[in-house]
């Protein structure tokens, strides 16, 4: 490997240098998140004891991850990504113009939507667990607001998706394979 250009000499193909991103921890966080929300949401009214399992898996997984977030790898920390609202914004300008830097981890949108997602699945998580108490059982606001919650994260769930459709394109990178193999071009 050259240090100066950052490539892996293959014979006589050039490859990127790789470096390890996602922790094998947050892609099963990921996966089991969009599984387990998709499954809820499938099952609904349809099949009411497995979507109850599934809201409280969705919120052990966003228990998990704050903890995570907290005294995880490098990248997986909240304070390697989480940006205040002039920088995302900045950075969402940068993105829509094509000109916006690649991070090797989660960008400021990124790291923006990761709290997102993560205050809404908290949210559905915690009122779906109201509903099964005697307090809240019945009581509209907190239905109301569980399934006002679902629609709001399908929302964010496909700015997620748009968001890395354009970042792969503009870095020419392909951050879906990076969330199953953990590995990211170094430069």
């Amino acid at each position: 490997m050259s240090a100066e250009t950052n490539v892996i000499d293959v014979g006589r193909i050039s490859r990127p240098a790789m470096v390890q991103v996602w922790d094998p921890l947050v892609r099963l966080f990921h996966w089991s998140l969009v599984g387990s929300f998709a499954f809820a949401f499938f099952t609904g009214d349809e099949w009411k004891g497995a979507h109850i399992v599934a809201g409280y898996i969705v919120g052990g997984l966003v228990a998990f991850r704050i903890l995570w977030g907290i005294a995880g790898p490098k990248y997986a920390r909240f304070a390697s990504f989480i940006r205040g609202p002039m920088a995302t914004l900045r950075y969402l300008r940068d993105a829509l113009a094509f000109r916006a830097p690649r991070h090797l981890g989660h960008n400021p949108a990124g790291g923006a939507m990761i709290l997102a997602l993560l205050a809404a699945n908290a949210t559905i998580a915690g009122t779906g667990y109201m509903m099964t108490t005697d307090a809240y059982w019945g009581v509209e606001w907190v239905e109301e607001l569980h399934k006002s919650m679902v629609y709001v994260t399908l929302g964010l769930i496909a700015l997620h998706v748009g968001g890395v459709v354009l970042a792969s394109i503009e870095h020419r990178e392909n951050l879906v394979r990076s969330m199953f193999t953990g590995v990211k071009r170094r430069d």
